[in-house]
């Protein structure tokens, strides 16, 4: 069986031009081309095809009997290539997405960020991940999630993402803590791998400062658990201070701490219809929950 001749979509959008406007001079302004360029793009298509799909006269242009059949199939034609091209472009259909969410953003912005996208997105199943920074880092780059949400240190992180919050980190204690510059810092830790843990070690080192760990909580409500029954000090971003704690203002004994980062990790490119509303509502959230908690009197208290 022979090979059908290529066919160029350019030369038929030409002669259904021609066809429809009568002329190639009013085909020349529908299709933004030169008379002569129409001219020879319908010279060409009769060419591949074989065909004489236009009588000529000086006077007038009309149809042959293959190019009153030539119009018909051809405007289904170019319909079938625009809903192709319409399709190619609209978002995959997507049914489930793997979403790796910091462990600290979950207690008090997921559920309401959670709520608002099911009600957007009902038809999409969510695997949740609930960890440390580092942890969901691991799992995203072994493949096993689609997108990261998590706190990233300001100065430097090995996964590059879209900022969408920076807020500085503070030392928090208990409402009894009675500072003892003479006795090590008795610090308040998750295991390791852990941003937080790092940071305060790192910082104390720095000045030379003794720690000793009081305690290593295995997740973020045991760590402020520990804290606000006063076995200890640690680190949190300053927008998630819960009452019932102090904030340490920042001296000799508690050294100044840098910023952190919220960051989305996962480029995707079909999930980004999902991902961006996602995004939206969790920075919604964040500034909205920052304005209430830094608005309370016990968490925003601070001691020397």
């Amino acid at each position: 069986m022979d090979t059908p001749p290529d066919l160029e979509l350019d030369l038929l959008r030409a002669f259904i031009a021609v066809a429809e406007a009568g002329s190639f001079t009013a085909a020349a302004e529908v299709v933004g081309r030169s008379q002569s360029a129409v001219s020879q793009k319908v010279l060409r298509l009769e060419e591949v095809l074989q065909m004489r799909v236009l009588n000529r006269t000086s006077r007038s242009i009309s149809l042959t009997r293959s190019g009153e059949r030539l119009l018909l199939a051809g405007k289904r034609l170019l319909a079938q290539y625009e809903a192709f091209i319409d399709e190619m472009r609209s978002p995959a259909p997507v049914s489930l997405l793997r979403l790796g969410i910091s462990e600290n953003l979950v207690h008090t912005q997921l559920p309401a960020v959670l709520a608002r996208f099911c009600r957007e997105f009902p038809g999409i199943e969510l695997e949740l991940n609930t960890t440390t920074s580092e942890e969901l880092f691991a799992e995203y780059d072994a493949g096993r999630l689609d997108v990261v949400i998590a706190k990233t240190r300001e100065e430097s992180s090995s996964h590059a993402g879209q900022v969408i919050w920076r807020e500085p980190l503070v030392w928090i204690a208990g409402p009894d803590y009675q500072p003892d510059a003479k006795a090590p810092a008795r610090l308040v830790m998750m295991r390791p791998p852990c941003m937080y843990r790092a940071i305060m070690t790192e910082t104390l080192d720095a000045i030379g400062r003794e720690w000793v760990t009081a305690c290593t909580a295995s997740n973020l409500i045991g760590t402020r658990a520990a804290v606000a029954g006063g076995l200890g000090v640690t680190v949190l971003g300053k927008s998630f201070v819960q009452p019932g704690v102090q904030v340490l203002r920042p001296s000799d004994q508690w050294p100044p701490l840098p910023a952190t980062e919220v960051s989305v990790i996962g480029d995707v490119p079909e999930l980004q219809h999902v991902i961006r509303p996602l995004v939206n509502l969790l920075s919604q959230t964040l500034m909205e929950s920052a304005s209430l908690t830094l608005d309370t009197p016990m968490a925003s208290a601070t001691i020397q």
